[in-house]
């Protein structure tokens, strides 16, 4: 079954830091605050344990930038936390289906395809540490700016948590029984220009392909 609720967080960004571990092993996560009319929300993006590298229990992640057109309609939707259909056009987001986030099919002819990636350069994941990840997502973060956060609102307070992909965790995992497809978290900063700069997360054990219900998928 998918999450028990998911949607957007649109504020303004207040602050960050960085949650150090407490212990080896234990996880690092960016903490945000975003001012919204509800009050001052606290947002967790987990990003592994600090210091782990490209083995399975790594992060990978990428950055771009999108305008603001092709995330309608949430930002159309005003500050505070709005619920979202997970389904393409509500605005919800799917690292593996939005067409503004999912890899680029290789079936163009080879000239095609690179005529493709020189006006619009292709955004890879990228694997690392959680600390490498950390510092990506910290670049993008200036206090004062516009916020939207996608993931799952905390049972108790303000705040998100979730704000990675939500999909492909295998068979047996912890995180089996959230998979699901249009429920995947970001975090994205509304530039001067109105353009988005947008970081996406996702763990190494997690599918990069998925059935209809975000379970990972056999490879043809």
């Amino acid at each position: 079954m998918p999450l028990d609720s998911y949607g957007v967080l649109a504020g303004t960004l207040h602050r960050h830091f960085r949650d150090r571990p407490g212990t080896p092993g234990s996880p690092l996560r960016v903490g945000l605050e975003v001012d919204a009319p509800a009050g001052r929300h606290h947002c967790a993006v987990g990003l592994g344990a600090d210091g782990e590298g490209p083995g399975p229990a790594g992060v990978r992640w990428k950055t771009l930038r999108l305008a603001a057109s092709v995330l309608d309609p949430v930002p159309a939707l005003g500050p505070g936390y709005h619920e979202l259909s997970p389904y393409s056009g509500s605005g919800a987001l799917d690292h593996l289906r939005h067409p503004a986030l999912a890899d680029r099919s290789g079936r163009l002819p080879a000239p095609l395809r690179r005529l493709r990636d020189r006006l619009s350069p292709p955004h890879p994941w990228v694997r690392g540490s959680g600390s490498d990840a950390a510092a990506a997502l910290e670049a993008l973060l200036v206090p004062g700016r516009e916020v939207l956060v996608f993931g799952a609102p905390l049972e108790r307070g303000l705040g998100m948590h979730d704000v990675h992909r939500n999909q492909g965790d295998p068979y047996g995992g912890r995180w089996w029984s959230g998979n699901g497809t249009w429920q995947d978290g970001a975090v994205l900063t509304r530039r001067p220009d109105g353009w988005y700069d947008v970081f996406l997360s996702a763990f190494a054990p997690q599918a990069d392909r998925t059935d209809a219900g975000g379970r990972p998928a056999e490879e043809d």
